[in-house]
């Protein structure tokens, strides 16, 4: 038998599958309510207006342009649009700062190879994005936790990637209602996030999927909003800002984009043309059509949706959760975080609600670069409806108090 193993690159031993990922296939069983799966719900997806937009597309003699070829950068059109948002949140750039990706997935994995040479450190917060520590493993780093609003020094990130054999090369972060606690990062700490950035001369990596989510509370200018505002120029920055249409739109046609200086994004268009091209012209036109004619409107919508069921969980949860387990209360976005006590683990809880409570959450280890965090939990609710977060939460709740010490 042959033994790929030892043909795989060494980078291959870090690339682990996504708890997350296997979860959702939970999402087939009808008996199970998940937790699991921080995917939007389908029912809020504008699809009569992707159908009137490709329908466009080839009633309007775009159809040639659509099935094309294209340049590596994105639409034009598209990131012209976005240029118009982006200097709404306090962005002024051209769309030569702005690049479209196959999703914002793919935009980590170009970051993280544009950045990390094997040994290098990364910055992350604990507990952090799987995705971001799946699409980062693959350059063989060192993680190192990033605390925004906590004493670490330069001098002790920069000696620890020394001993580990490389340099601190980002930081990476989501301000704003993070997958998967749900937590936003405050003024203060953004600002702190800059000066780090600055005395070390490191990357700024700001993950920003969930940027529009917000249901309360006062809105916060992005960090690179915030760089801009000191430095003048999106030319002089060194945040480098991921968005995505997959939580606002539609996931399923893998529409991301980044916005950085004009360096930055010559380096990730050489890496796209060496790996997929462009991304897809069609869905890029559609997503085009879509924002530019009612983006506000399904903002809205899902804003109105899904703050309502936050709401019904924090409900639930008050009303069902031992006194042993604390929880996250976001403003935004589609998680809340459990904590629980030391002694539980979340795994094993995981294959207790399946098999007796016919409930599914994510277990928080996988959130955790330093493998900690096995009494945590994430749980999403935005595809689930009143009842199913009444009923599943009653039956969280009842399971962990079984698993109390008394």
């Amino acid at each position: 038998m042959l033994d790929w193993e030892k043909i795989f690159a060494t980078r291959s031993s870090r690339m682990k599958a996504s708890e997350i990922r296997e979860l959702l296939k939970l999402l087939e069983r009808p008996d199970i309510i998940s937790f699991a799966g921080g995917i939007p719900d389908p029912k809020l997806f504008p699809a009569e207006e992707f159908k009137e937009a490709y329908a466009d597309i080839f009633a309007m003699g775009k159809s040639d342009a659509a099935l094309q070829y294209s340049v590596s950068e994105g639409y034009k059109p598209l990131r012209e649009w976005l240029q118009g948002e982006m200097a709404k949140i306090g962005v002024p750039c051209t769309a030569e700062n702005i690049f479209i990706t196959s999703g914002s997935q793919q935009a980590l994995d170009y970051l993280g190879k544009l950045f990390l040479s094997p040994n290098d450190t990364a910055l992350v917060v604990r507990p952090t994005y799987l995705g971001a520590l799946q699409a980062f493993n693959a350059y063989e780093p060192t993680y190192d936790t990033l605390q925004p609003n906590g004493n670490r020094t330069p001098a002790s990130y920069e000696e620890a990637a020394e001993k580990a054999g490389g340099k601190v090369k980002f930081a990476y972060f989501s301000a704003d209602f993070s997958n998967p606690t749900g937590e936003t990062i405050d003024r203060e700490g953004r600002e702190k996030l800059i000066d780090l950035g600055d005395e070390m001369d490191i990357a700024l990596i700001e993950d920003a999927a969930y940027q529009y989510l917000r249901f309360d509370g006062t809105p916060i200018p992005p960090v690179l909003a915030l760089e801009i505002e000191r430095k003048g120029s999106i030319e002089n920055t060194r945040t480098i800002y991921s968005g995505s249409f997959s939580k606002t739109l539609a996931p399923g046609l893998r529409v991301g984009y980044v916005v950085a200086n004009a360096t930055v994004i010559r380096k990730l268009v050489l890496m796209k043309q060496a790996a997929d091209l462009h991304s897809s012209t069609i869905n890029q036109l559609a997503v085009h059509h879509v924002a530019a004619n009612g983006f506000d409107a399904q903002i809205a919508k899902i804003r109105s949706v899904y703050s309502h069921r936050r709401n019904k969980m924090l409900e639930a949860l008050d009303k069902y959760m031992p006194k042993s387990a604390t929880w996250t209360k976001p403003e935004g976005g589609m998680f809340v975080w459990v904590n629980l006590p030391d002694y539980m683990n979340g795994a094993d809880l995981l294959a207790a609600a399946i098999e007796t409570e016919k409930v599914a959450f994510v277990p928080g280890k996988a959130f955790h670069a330093d493998g900690t965090g096995a009494n945590t939990l994430r749980l999403a609710y935005s595809c689930a409806n009143d009842e199913m977060i009444d009923e599943g939460i009653k039956r969280l709740g009842n399971l962990i108090r079984a698993h109390e010490k008394n």
